[in-house]
């Protein structure tokens, strides 16, 4: 069973820079995490590989962050060391694994590896709902995860909490959408407690989960309540805690706290520290006034929103505004006169299919629609 480290609740220890490697040691060291491991212990560190895309992008865990906590484990006798990931629906982790060098990474070190997607499963139940897990995760003992500071086309932002979803089946993130996604995400964290949270907040895009706008912040955060990091990282980007509805849900089903005022933040290189809070350009709000989107799982729409941008810069989404673009797995097997973007809208008169379609795709569909109205 997954062990929480008590000793840091409530905790939140922040350095500033731009060596992720020393970074992380920093943070460790001061954390003194080997006074609380055991060498039988199995550890599990999940970073974020949604995609396979370079962290310089904004949106994957920097492997720099991986090798030195890895390194730090190994140094103090700790042997028994996974990493598990698995990518959203629609991309291959094997791929991000290979190109991004994680495989290097586990060879180098000796640690196992594990592409979720690939996993066993197992059921857990929280409050009644079903939710399919890796079985792998049922193994360890610590669980170390390594989400990226970044915001999110449906939730505002995604840190800590949501970066489990990797741990799923593809088939479970599908119905997590299908159910409103924050509540299952809320449930998730119940099922799957976290150990300790070192949160990559090097350059993550502010506005889009797979990246492209990465926006330089030069900082790593740690803490042992991913409710609580998460609330620190929605304050820090012009959020209240209280507007993302997964961490207040987390919270209220006693997963950590998200009240800030009795958090503990240590700065260990405080005379570093950008000045001021960083906030999302809330890019994707505008973008999404001419999206009706229903259920739809975040690869989809994220590739929908990224087309759009591109449309918004060329002609402008005047045209849309009155034939809006729908999308998710609340319209499978419905029919409409207006346009839809993946394969659940194939009932519609327009459509692009795939699933996801890719933003390229959705681009020139949408570029023919517009050369068709004149």
């Amino acid at each position: 069973m997954i062990q929480k480290l008590e000793y840091m609740t409530g905790q939140i220890v922040a350095t500033y820079g731009s060596d992720p490697f020393q970074m992380t040691r920093d943070v460790l060291e001061h954390i003194d995490l080997k006074a609380h491991l055991k060498p039988d212990m199995h550890i599990g560190i999940k970073p974020n590989l949604i995609l396979n895309s370079p962290p310089e992008n904004g949106a994957t865990t920097h492997i720099k962050i991986a090798a030195s906590l890895i390194d730090y484990l190994k140094t103090h006798g700790m042997d028994n060391i996974l990493i598990l990931e698995g990518s959203w629906v629609g991309d291959r982790t094997d791929r991000a694994y290979r190109d991004l060098g994680w495989y290097d990474l586990a060879k180098k070190y000796g640690v196992k590896i594990v592409d979720t997607k690939k996993d066993a499963y197992v059921d857990v139940t929280v409050n009644g709902n079903v939710i399919e897990i890796a079985k792998s995760v049922t193994d360890l003992d610590i669980l170390i995860n390594l989400p990226v500071l970044k915001g999110h086309c449906q939730t505002l932002i995604t840190g800590a909490l949501k970066n489990l979803k990797g741990l799923l089946s593809d088939a479970e993130k599908r119905k997590f959408h299908r159910r409103g996604l924050h509540r299952p995400i809320a449930e998730l964290n119940v099922a799957i407690p976290q150990s300790l949270v070192i949160v990559d907040g090097i350059c993550g895009d502010l506005d889009f989960e797979e990246g492209g706008n990465p926006v330089p912040m030069n900082r790593i955060l740690c803490g042992g309540d991913p409710v609580l990091c998460d609330s620190y990282i929605a304050y820090s980007m012009g959020y209240e805690p209280e507007q993302i509805e997964h961490v207040k849900i987390a919270s209220e089903l006693g997963v950590g706290s998200m009240d800030l005022n009795v958090m503990e933040l240590t700065e260990l290189n405080v005379d570093r520290r950008p000045r001021g809070r960083f906030k999302a350009g809330r890019m994707v709000e505008r973008l999404g006034k001419v999206v009706e989107e229903d259920q739809a799982c975040s690869a989809c729409y994220a590739n929908l929103i990224q087309a759009l941008a591109r449309l918004d810069e060329r002609v402008g989404l005047k045209s849309f505004k009155r034939n809006p673009i729908h999308i998710g797995q609340g319209y499978k097997g419905k029919t409409g006169n207006g346009l839809g973007s993946g394969i659940c809208t194939a009932g519609f008169d327009g459509c692009v299919p795939g699933c996801p379609p890719t933003t390229r795709e959705i681009i020139e569909f949408l570029e023919s629609w517009l050369e068709d109205q004149g």
